[in-house]
């Protein structure tokens, strides 16, 4: 990954034009070929970017008048995020080798641990094929099979937002393609459900499930209570 602070002017030509006037800016060229514009506010989000597939060329030839050089980002589509650099005040460029992936929290895993334990809290007469089935788009945290024989693919989450049920989405996508489980159908499990994305996972025919944590360590159970 490549870091530069510098002076710069951010303009972005394609179906949308944006321009960002001469300030100082962190600028990141990632491996992976995106390039992002961050300033020291706005939290996370940077203030413009180009995502890969991308291609950066330095015209330093071409720079307007009185500025150091001109960076020029140009995507398949022919867009452009055009960055005239006046001053560079940092420049670095690290090795951050593979990444590990995310983690999932002790609640999250716990929750998934708990339900493959106890796969009948989806339903009479399910059974458990496993746990993080692999895909090649990544693992779907349940695959299980319903009281008829049908595949079912489980993603867990502690809060269900519209992203999660994005990613299950893909996940059906790819395991509907495989005749040996297909048709598969999907249930989004989580603590708590958004109600934007409880409405997006039932429109496409995935069925939502809010998980009791605390039932399902047993921590609620009567079975030992005198009263």
């Amino acid at each position: 990954m490549r870091l530069v602070i510098a002076r710069c002017q951010v303009d972005y030509v394609g179906r949308l034009t944006a321009h960002l006037p001469m300030a100082k800016r962190l600028l990141m060229i990632k491996n992976d070929g995106s390039v992002l514009v961050h300033s020291d506010g706005g939290s996370y989000k940077p203030l413009n970017w180009m995502s890969p597939p991308c291609w950066l060329e330095e015209r330093d030839g071409d720079a307007p008048e009185g500025a150091k050089a001109l960076w020029v980002v140009t995507n398949k589509a022919g867009e452009e995020l055009r960055i005239t650099v006046e001053q560079i005040e940092h420049d670095s460029a690290h090795e951050l080798g593979v990444d590990p992936g995310l983690v999932k929290d002790g609640v999250e895993a716990h929750l998934q641990a708990l339900l493959a334990e106890h796969i009948e809290t989806l339903g009479a007469g399910y059974s458990l094929i496993r746990r993080e089935y692999m895909t090649a788009i990544g693992p779907v945290d349940i695959l299980c099979r319903n009281a008829d024989g049908a595949t079912v693919a489980v993603e867990i989450k502690r809060r269900g937002e519209i992203d999660g049920v994005e990613q299950l989405t893909r996940y059906l996508e790819l395991l509907n393609r495989d005749p040996l489980l297909a048709p598969v159908t999907g249930v989004f499990a989580a603590q708590q459900i958004k109600p934007q994305a409880k409405t997006l996972a039932e429109d496409r025919g995935i069925r939502c499930l809010t998980l009791d944590y605390n039932a399902l360590r047993g921590t609620d159970s009567t079975e030992f209570r005198l009263f």
